[in-house]
């Protein structure tokens, strides 16, 4: 949408029926703009409210924009869409900030700073004002998996409140359309290398008499059920690698023969897990490239150079040889295993010996028939297209 910028701040609330909170945030946002001599609006993002949020948000002077998609995400990005100031600081119409109080944020912008998130924990946290389980376990459980996947210095992921560049968070092309919205905007922020800067923020109990909209367990798996697929390195390369790691070190272990520990003999079962745990390990490893090439090409994830050197070292015709090296490896072994059999007159085995010998074969011919079939979908995921 092409709009018409004229100011330098917008103040954007999503909104879902919140007619006992909207008109005091939009009167404190207003305040605040006219106490500073600030150039700027208010925007009310209306998300298909019932309870006439949209006419009291409009008398108290708030410009309402109405978005027919529905969900917290999909209500922010249209407000974003229909803001006309260079600076946007969104926060959540229940009353559970103040409004008044935004001159932290918006001197950090004024600085060059590109994304400034509030961090609750370092502003206070007022009785009341989050879930035991939010504020203890769920906030800085996901916040610290956001930090470790994606080396980020934020300290309060998911807090409402925060200040951006409308044309930088506008490049970071974000998709998603409810809560994770607020997760997805500090992750690529950090992927694409914005400045990021965080200030103190107070929470306080929201003003409602209602239940808020936030369901604690499904919200939470949301959100890290996209931190996870938003990181192929951690979903499935590190595991994927711990699980060749070990995998490869037990067979090799057993592979000679029953091992003893303690009580405990080690033999043909284990060395059948351990084969096992190496087949799953390369699956997930090649997932790992196929996820990033997929994230990469939908504009998902940022460019990688170290992936875009690999494809080009591992190609398809690469990939389908080496597949092909190593199902005729695993064929090899299969046809040793076959002249041990032959040697008996094709009768009983002693399983603790032929196993050993056709396990190799079956490993061998398993990857090689993972790693051509990953190559022609990584081919396929390559393909220059318009």
């Amino acid at each position: 949408m092409a709009v018409d910028r004229h100011c330098e701040l917008s103040i954007i609330m999503p909104c879902l029926n919140e007619n006992e909170t909207i008109e005091t945030c939009v009167k404190k946002a207003s305040q605040f703009l006219s106490n500073h001599q600030v150039d700027g609006e208010v925007i009310v993002a209306d998300n298909g409210s019932t309870d006439g949020s949209r006419e009291i948000a409009s008398r108290a002077g708030a410009r309402v924009v109405d978005v027919q998609s529905r969900g917290y995400g999909s209500a922010l990005m249209g407000g974003i869409l229909a803001a006309k100031g260079d600076f946007i600081i969104i926060g959540d119409a229940d009353d559970s900030y103040d409004f008044m109080d935004l001159m932290p944020f918006l001197e950090k912008l004024r600085q060059g700073f590109d994304l400034v998130m509030g961090n609750r924990f370092k502003g206070g946290i007022h009785p009341g004002a989050m879930p035991f389980l939010h504020q203890y376990l769920g906030n800085p459980l996901l916040s610290f998996i956001g930090r470790l996947f994606f080396r980020s210095r934020v300290g309060d992921f998911h807090c409402g409140l925060r200040g951006f560049r409308r044309d930088a968070i506008l490049r970071l092309d974000l998709q998603t359309t409810g809560m994770e919205f607020a997760s997805e905007m500090v992750v690529k922020a950090s992927l694409y290398g914005l400045k990021v800067f965080e200030v103190p923020t107070i929470l306080y109990p929201d003003g409602r008499n209602r239940a808020p909209h936030l369901n604690t367990l499904s919200d939470g798996w949301r959100h890290l059920r996209f931190l996870l697929l938003y990181s192929p390195r951690w979903l499935f390369l590190y595991p994927g690698i711990i699980a060749v790691v070990v995998g490869v070190a037990a067979y090799i272990w057993i592979l000679p023969g029953p091992r003893i520990v303690g009580a405990i003999s080690l033999d043909i079962n284990t060395l059948l897990y351990a084969a096992l745990l190496i087949m799953i390990g390369v699956q997930a490893i090649l997932f790992a490239i196929l996820t990033k090439t997929f994230g990469i090409r939908e504009g998902f994830l940022p460019p990688d150079p170290q992936l875009d050197r690999l494809i080009k070292f591992a190609s398809l015709e690469t990939g389908a040889l080496t597949g092909l090296l190593l199902i005729a490896g695993g064929g090899l072994s299969s046809i040793v295993a076959l002249y041990n059999w032959e040697s008996r007159s094709f009768g009983p085995l002693n399983p603790s010996i032929s196993i050993r010998l056709v396990i190799p074969g079956v490993i061998l011919i398993a990857i090689g028939f993972q790693i051509i079939l990953s190559s022609f979908f990584l081919g396929i995921l390559s393909m220059q297209h318009k």
